[in-house]
């Protein structure tokens, strides 16, 4: 049996995705930029994708943006903003569990003599409201928080700090890194007091190398591309139409069905958990319960080292991560489990299990099992 349980590192794509990719690819191949029809069969694509994703989010279609994916869209987020607005402000706030597609760019951001507040997390992952608050001045011009952690699944309260952030400082953007919630969770932005919001396509069941970023209307934000002006000057160069016709296909998918399709993945993360419930070398991390996201879980495995534990289960068919795959596969302590003070000897035998709607139960208890046998010769094994 193969058990891919990667998926918040990347989602198979679906058929009806690929198909659609297939069909812009290589019939309806246009440039979108061109005025000859062929140019605007590939244009037609860009809207009926920026329609599909606006509806999603209940949104404008003028405040979708297309790009590579998940890390360009973070980087526009928070570049752009920062650029955009430095005349009202140098100081920005992170959490410290950010994805380094947010971390690095605010560390070049401070280079380049802006401050930034790194907030702390409890033992679950979860900012709190207070130490936002006061770390919100007039001077602060971004905050960046994720919805869902990539590592452990710990879910922010978004709505509540945009909340926050908006009292203390009206003026100042609010970004959102939904790489992990978009799919997973209900996100109106303009509702929930998001001005910028980050989406990727591969973690939805759609193509690699594109993504999305909502601009709330009216957001300063400078474009980090430059070149023949596309999209309204804000992210130059020649659109990826396959990727965005694929992106806004999977964008409806990932919809329907909503309520059905999480819950399921509930299921699935309950019984994975119960299953290796009374282990005494089973640990698990962040969001456990329904507090934290329906596909993630950061399993602790006691005196095995995570790459040895991803090798053995990987003999058996069944394919998890060690860490965030999206970073780097030179495997590094974690920012995010150093976050929650998880005790050293544990930070480098921890793994990602992540799920997705075409998962079985049958699947997770071939995991479970495997988990059982492997885990404790694993320890005997590596036990001095």
């Amino acid at each position: 049996m193969e058990v891919y349980f990667d998926n918040s590192s990347t989602t198979r794509c679906s058929d009806t995705v690929k198909d659609l990719v297939v069909r812009a690819m290589c019939e309806d191949y246009g440039n979108p930029s061109s005025m000859h029809r062929k140019g605007m069969e590939g244009e037609q694509y860009i809207r009926e994708a920026k329609k599909r994703i606006s509806k999603t989010l209940k949104a404008k279609e003028s405040e979708i943006l297309f790009t590579s994916g998940g890390t360009e869209s973070n980087n526009l987020a928070i570049l752009g903003a920062a650029m955009a607005n430095k005349r009202s402000g140098m100081h920005l706030i992170t959490t410290k569990i950010e994805h380094p597609a947010v971390l690095s760019p605010m560390k070049f951001l401070e280079e380049q003599g802006f401050s930034v507040t790194y907030l702390d997390v409890d033992e679950h992952g979860r900012i709190s409201l207070e130490q936002l608050a006061s770390s919100v001045t007039l001077d602060t011009i971004l905050v960046s928080v994720m919805y869902v952690n990539n590592e452990i699944g710990a879910v922010e309260p978004v709505a509540e700090a945009a909340g926050v952030i908006k009292r203390k400082n009206p003026s100042a953007l609010f970004h959102v890194d939904a790489i992990q919630a978009y799919g997973k969770y209900v996100i109106h932005p303009g509702k929930m007091g998001i001005d910028l919001l980050s989406v990727s396509g591969h973690k939805i069941h759609g193509p690699k190398g594109v993504g999305f970023l909502y601009v709330r209307e009216k957001t300063k934000i400078k474009p980090i591309l430059y070149g023949g002006g596309q999209q309204k000057g804000m992210r130059s160069g020649t659109e990826n139409v396959p990727g965005i016709a694929g992106l806004g296909q999977a964008a409806v998918e990932a919809y329907e069905a909503f309520e059905d399709k999480r819950e399921h993945l509930y299921q699935l993360k309950e019984a994975f958990v119960q299953g290796l419930e009374g282990e005494e070398w089973a640990h698990f991390n962040g969001g456990i319960g329904r507090d934290g996201a329906p596909h993630i879980v950061s399993l602790t495995v006691d005196g095995v080292r995570s790459e040895v534990l991803l090798h053995a289960l990987e003999d058996r068919g069944i394919y998890v991560s060690a860490g965030s795959a999206c970073a780097s596969n030179k495997p590094s302590p974690s920012a995010t489990l150093q976050a929650i003070r998880l005790e050293k000897e544990r930070l480098e035998s921890t793994v990602r299990v992540s799920f997705c709607a075409g998962n079985t139960l049958e699947e997770v208890g071939y995991c479970i099992a495997a988990l059982k046998e492997l885990a404790p010769a694993l320890r005997r094994f590596t036990r001095h």
